[in-house]
């Protein structure tokens, strides 16, 4: 069975061989990623400012900034100072299938993968960079209209985006927007509804009318949207701290929605026990995957950010090798047999 049966069976409860898995060598990875490479770009590379600092431009324009080598960096500077100017904006050509040129052939030569074309976010993960995020968190309660204006100029786009995706031989579109706190939603949850749920609905019904699954990574606590995100077609939720919404909460939806963790970078591997990051491991696969699907493995491949020795995680590899064979290990789980 390939790679991308094994997601497939594992993205429609089909009871596959062993859970998806995006692990790093020796481990099994099923996926492979791919992004569209603009041709024409206002984007530019980090440079130096004053003070030990850098400065780079982004695709749409926003300047980034962070200290020298440390960190992603945040928009210091959008791009649309003024809503004014909400509809003269200059957008990156998305639409142009010349800029997925290169996915297609990355894809046509790896069939055997499951292929996800990465977008840049829903219209907020790109909308908010655009105005900065405390003035674009102002805006949704100012100035509503111009914001769905802008919003609306976005969701076009990345409609042309995922037919190009489709073109070019994906079989899932993923994109980011990191909604949560760690408490709860950054803004109310009807605020959300009322002017963000439409535009979930709509990219979602485009990518399965194109035949692609819809992959949305968030962090924080999003916990009462999930809900919501499963009605308007969100097919995988990849969480990195999948204990802050709660295993138990959310195998309420198991069934209905699979989930994409790591062992929990903020909670589990950070206790550097080997049966604790074991045990966790395998009470996802149990409860998130237990009904034949439902679950991919993952990993957090950027272990300096979170402070980690690659070796913990390495723990977890092990043991979703160990837990995540359907047929020999999930009756097992669920009857507490030893192995």
């Amino acid at each position: 069975m390939s790679s991308r049966d094994i997601v497939l069976n594992g993205l429609t409860f089909k009871n596959s061989q062993r859970i998806p898995m995006s692990l790093p060598s020796p481990y099994p990875n099923d996926f492979l990623h791919g992004s569209y490479r603009l041709k024409d770009s206002k984007a530019t590379g980090w440079y130096t400012i004053e003070g030990g600092r850098e400065e780079r431009i982004d695709e749409w324009g926003n300047t980034w900034r962070r200290f020298k080598g440390i960190s992603k960096g945040e928009v210091c500077k959008g791009v649309l100072e003024s809503l004014d100017k909400v509809e003269e904006a200059e957008l990156p050509a998305l639409d142009d299938y010349r800029n997925y040129k290169e996915v297609e052939e990355e894809f046509s030569n790896n069939k055997k993968k499951f292929k996800i074309g990465s977008l840049p976010g829903f219209a907020f993960n790109i909308t908010r960079k655009m105005r900065k995020l405390d003035q674009y968190l102002m805006d949704l309660v100012l100035d509503k209209n111009k914001v769905a204006i802008l919003n609306a100029r976005v969701n076009d786009l990345l409609e042309k985006a995922i037919k190009n995706y489709a073109k070019a031989g994906a079989d899932a579109i993923m994109f980011c927007e990191d909604w949560g706190t760690q408490k709860g939603l950054m803004i109310n949850p009807n605020l959300w509804r009322e002017i963000f749920k439409g535009g979930f609905r709509r990219l979602c019904n485009v990518a399965h009318q194109e035949s692609l699954y819809v992959f949305m990574h968030s962090c924080g606590k999003i916990t009462v949207i999930i809900p919501d995100l499963i009605e308007c077609g969100i097919d995988v939720l990849q969480f990195d701290q999948p204990k802050i919404h709660g295993i138990k909460k959310l195998a309420e939806y198991s069934g209905k929605v699979t989930y994409w963790c790591p062992a929990d970078i903020q909670n589990t591997l950070q206790t550097k026990d080997e049966k604790v990051i074991e045990n966790d491991v395998r009470e996802m696969v149990e409860k998130l995957g237990g009904k034949g699907g439902g679950f991919v493995a993952g990993y957090y491949a950027d272990n300096e950010s979170i402070r980690l020795e690659p070796k913990w995680q390495d723990v977890a590899c092990r043991a979703f090798v160990k837990y995540g064979n359907y047929k020999k290990n999930v009756v097992a789980i669920k009857q507490g047999e030893e192995r």
